[in-house]
């Protein structure tokens, strides 16, 4: 099995980027500043949803699984770096795995959201990606496949974005994760929901972001082992064992010290996933 690199995102609004945009008072604290932007943005859009490039990135949650050099099965579930580290390092740690993997990258909404913030955060930050940015250009001996399948292109299957995918690459047909997980038999979402990070954060509920992140990028995981049997890249077999591997997974982490949450997510699964 090649390595499946799964990945999920959690932002929360820039306030340097809006400071430095926008001539908004040096006396604002950050919450009023965030604040204000969305409520210009919904006065102008009719959402407070920022732009992407000014979505700061505070967690990058992702479902690793692969096969050792020993033949072994592999999976392991956590978010990148220390609720302390900054931006840069959770996305260069992320660029990383894939200079390191050459994954085959897998996100639910990737292409519409986290994808385009981890680019613009990446310019921002300084951040080098070239076996990402491989578009089958270069001197490598393996570059010239990725002319024809890239991280890059919409249509490349290096990169799956599932909802697009199963979507037909129509807007108007896509479905939501937590609802197409629970109609599927999974956990889906538990803890909170996207609009909920900002709060979260203030609150200095790190841990918690970084936890729901997690939950989501299984979800996601799970989704995709649904889809290779729906498309044949598993047998029925197949696919039933790595459902058993998955839970049998994640009720280790449940008897860790900070392992609550797969305890309650377990629970979520319905006799038909």
């Amino acid at each position: 099995m090649a390595t499946v690199l799964v990945f999920d995102i959690e932002t929360i609004p820039d306030v340097a980027g809006l400071r430095r945009l926008n001539d908004y008072p040096d006396s604002l604290s950050d919450a009023e500043v965030a604040g204000k932007a969305m409520s210009e943005r919904l006065e102008k859009t009719g959402s407070d949803f920022l732009p992407l490039y000014l979505q700061r990135i505070c967690a990058i949650s992702c479902v690793i699984r692969r096969t050792t050099k020993e033949g072994s099965p592999q999976i392991k579930v956590g978010t990148l770096g220390n609720p302390d580290d900054d931006e840069k390092l959770l996305i260069q740690t992320f660029f990383e795995l894939v200079e390191k993997y050459t994954p085959q990258l897998v996100s639910w909404n990737g292409s519409g959201f986290d994808l385009p913030v981890l680019h613009y955060r990446a310019l921002a930050n300084h951040i080098q990606a070239p076996r990402y940015w491989e578009m089958g250009e270069s001197q490598e001996n393996d570059s010239r496949e990725f002319k024809w399948n890239n991280y890059i292109s919409r249509y490349h299957m290096r990169h799956l974005d599932l909802m697009d995918l199963l979507a037909k690459f129509n807007g108007r047909a896509n479905a939501p994760l937590d609802g197409l997980a629970k109609l599927c038999g999974f956990p889906g979402k538990m803890g909170m929901d996207g609009s909920q990070v900002w709060p979260a954060y203030q609150d200095g509920r790190i841990e918690e972001i970084r936890q729901y992140c997690e939950t989501d990028v299984v979800n996601t995981y799970l989704m995709y082992c649904r889809f290779q049997l729906l498309r044949g890249g598993f047998s029925l077999a197949e696919y039933e064992n790595e459902i058993i591997f998955v839970k049998t997974y994640l009720n280790s982490l449940s008897k860790e010290p900070n392992g609550v949450q797969w305890q309650e997510y377990l629970l979520g699964f319905a006799s038909n996933a």
